[in-house]
């Protein structure tokens, strides 16, 4: 699809979220015709026919490359729950074979002039911190960043497998580095998109992948499931770690030790990257081990440094600032200009830096720490970084915090300024008022959560701590304590 855009001069727009967000993504963009799975549901279809100018659907059949007969009965499964009581249907509606004929009988001039530096692909952040947005990259970024990866976890001795499980290509992170880069670097690239996020352990067992991008959703589900057994060999792994979120101290020595006790032996590491800098920007540091938020060395071709938050004075090693980024990979810009130029900047060196908004410092070795997004003063002094809250209560070593993560929200009383609520995860049998007086005594005065809150499990949205989930939560329920002591007041 990518190649055949490029020879059109057409640009790919990707979006997978809610059906309100596709339809006012597809209405933004002026899209014509969009490509879909035969699981597009009637209303869908009526929806983006009704909110955008959508007037073709060409849709393809989930199995038109695999066999769902060699599918195990828990991937049917998956598949199966996919599909609604009634499929699109109707005149708008083309089968992918039926679009693929259509092209061969068409001879009119299409080839557009070669140029690597135009739009190609546009697809939306995550929106897991904040709303999204629309990132926009070319032949050259997404190559940029395939170039600079193209021996990670690769093998003189045999050809590589690498497994991709659920994953949507709608993300960048996914087609460029997950995709795009085990393709071109001759590794045997196995897509697994019709795989339930809780069976992800089951497909690793199946397929016995050397790579495999283990975000954190996956590792957490393939350690607590029990369905690996002790002396389930997992040396298979040429390579191991997390991206797409930072990994607390504790949540690094966890999958480190699963991974060593099931005879894999290679470091657990933590990648860095964002959709702006077309994904990965780090490779993991030999040197020093991956906790306190260190992700490793900047990527061959990548420039990386720390300037001062709003700025551009660049700071030194060991100081925490802004993490700035100027490399091939970097997007041409978001569909958004006066975004654009406020995350895009042209330094005094004459290079194009991406201000990527999170806050870091780099040490002398070169090994990049990442600490939290976005500055985040607290009323009285103060910043609330993230990680090295939840890392203060991870190497306290807590009894009965089986997990933890913080959520900091804006602070209604002082504009300007914001508060951190601590979620738990809690062993059998322990409850709040148990860890409160330890998780207390190991936080500085600033860090100190204005609530310690149990959760049964950690929550996930787009594969992702659900942070932004909670902090809508924590803000709605402000909102409705304000009008309940209203109301009481006048009562």
């Amino acid at each position: 699809m990518l190649l055949a855009a490029e020879k059109i001069g057409a640009s790919l727009l990707c979006r997978d979220n809610t059906l309100e967000e596709n339809v006012e993504a597809a209405a933004k963009a002026g899209a014509r015709a969009i490509f879909a799975h035969d699981y597009l549901a009637q209303d869908e279809l009526e929806a983006y026919l009704e909110g955008s100018d959508v007037r073709k659907v060409i849709i393809l059949d989930t199995c038109n490359s695999c066999s769902r007969d060699a599918m195990p009965d828990y991937v049917q499964k998956c598949l199966d729950s996919n599909y609604p009581e009634t499929t699109a249907n109707g005149a708008e509606i083309i089968s992918w074979d039926r679009f693929l004929t259509v092209g061969k009988t068409y001879f009119g001039k299409v080839d557009a002039a070669v140029d690597v530096d135009r739009p190609l692909f546009r697809a939306y952040t995550s929106g897991s911190t904040g709303p999204s947005k629309q990132v926009i990259h070319s032949a050259h970024t997404m190559i940029g960043v395939i170039h600079q990866m193209n021996f990670y976890a690769s093998s003189d001795e045999f050809r590589p497998t690498w497994l991709v499980t659920i994953l949507p290509p709608a993300l960048v992170a996914v087609v460029v580095s997950m995709i795009l880069m085990p393709m071109a670097s001759n590794r045997l690239l196995i897509l697994d998109p019709f795989c339930d996020p809780e069976d992800v352990d089951l497909e690793m067992m199946r397929y016995r992948p050397n790579a495999w991008p283990i975000i954190p959703m996956f590792i957490e589900n393939v350690m607590r499931n029990g369905r690996v057994s002790d002396d389930y060999d997992m040396s298979h792994l040429l390579a191991s770690g997390i991206g797409c979120e930072s990994y607390n101290n504790k949540q690094v020595k966890n999958a480190q030790k699963f991974l060593n006790d099931h005879n894999c032996n290679v470091q657990f590491s933590v990648a860095y990257g964002c959709s702006e800098a077309g994904s990965n920007l780090n490779f993991p540091s030999p040197t020093r081990a991956m906790t306190d938020g260190n992700v490793g060395i900047p990527l061959p071709l990548t420039t990386i440094s720390v300037f001062k938050p709003g700025t551009q004075e660049e700071l030194s090693y060991n100081q925490q600032g802004e993490i700035c980024v100027s490399g091939p990979g970097v997007m041409l810009g978001y569909d958004n200009p006066e975004a654009t130029a406020e995350s895009l900047q042209m330094h005094e060196d004459g290079k194009i830096w991406l201000h990527t908004g999170d806050i870091g410092y780099m040490s002398e070795e070169g090994n990049l720490f990442t600490l939290t997004r976005g500055k985040a003063p607290r009323f009285g002094g103060g910043d609330l970084a993230t990680l090295p809250m939840e890392n203060c209560v991870a190497d306290a070593n807590i009894e009965g915090i089986d997990d933890e993560f913080f959520v900091v929200v804006p602070d209604d009383k002082h504009a300007g300024y914001f508060l951190p609520y601590l979620y738990v995860m809690l062993e059998d049998g322990y409850r709040v008022e148990d860890i409160e007086k330890e998780v207390r005594s190991c936080l500085d005065p600033h860090m100190q959560p204005v609530q310690i809150i149990a959760l049964p499990e950690r929550p996930f949205f787009h594969f992702k701590t659900n942070r932004i989930g909670l902090k809508n939560e924590l803000l709605a329920d402000r909102k409705f304590n304000k009008k309940k002591e209203k109301m009481e007041k006048y009562a």
